[in-house]
């Protein structure tokens, strides 16, 4: 499934992969507590994972592409049948929608989901309709903004004009979306 999302940008890492900044996870951990095991989908070089182990969780890491960090076999997550872990994930964006569905599919029933979106990702029709089906729990909005480095090259990459916010659900939560900010 994944191959058949993927779009080569000469401008874009091949996968998206652009590592997450520590303060998004550390910000996200303040706020929210999870179960002891958490799953890592799109780990990446382990820059939320190993925020997550230094904050006590356990992590099953995983990704499509091994960079080091995670289990060291390459999982593509729309293979993934099932799933009763939380998920905490900054997902790559060309197929971030296909990736929540998946993940709201795979989970039971309480499983909390957390993605790194940009803010834009409140937008859009396609999205609308699953906000009604699935609204998220809460929402956190960075007010600063995050450095999302390409290809985990922070010293390259300094700053970012993109606007982040977790957003996160809980699967079976049918209320209101808790919008939150970040400082």
């Amino acid at each position: 499934m994944f191959d058949t999302l993927i779009k080569h940008d000469k401008n874009r890492e091949i996968l998206d992969f652009y590592a997450t900044d520590r303060r998004a996870t550390t910000e996200l951990l303040k706020r929210e507590t999870f179960r002891k095991v958490i799953y890592e989908p799109a780990c990446g070089q382990g820059h939320i994972g190993k925020i997550l182990e230094e904050w006590g969780y356990k992590v099953k890491a995983e990704d499509i592409r091994h960079r080091g960090y995670g289990n060291g076999k390459e999982v593509d997550f729309f293979t993934v049948k099932e799933n009763d872990l939380d998920i905490i994930t900054n997902p790559p964006y060309f197929c971030a929608n296909e990736f929540l569905f998946h993940a709201l599919r795979i989970s039971k029933e309480k499983v909390k989901i957390a993605m790194l979106f940009r803010l834009a990702f409140l937008e859009g029709q396609k999205r609308y309709e699953l906000y009604k089906e699935h609204p998220p729990k809460r929402v956190y909005v960075f007010s600063k903004r995050l450095n999302c480095a390409k290809n985990g090259d922070f010293d390259k990459y300094k700053g970012s004009a993109i606007a982040f916010a977790w957003f996160l659900w809980e699967v079976g939560y049918h209320g209101k979306t808790e919008l939150m900010w970040i400082p």
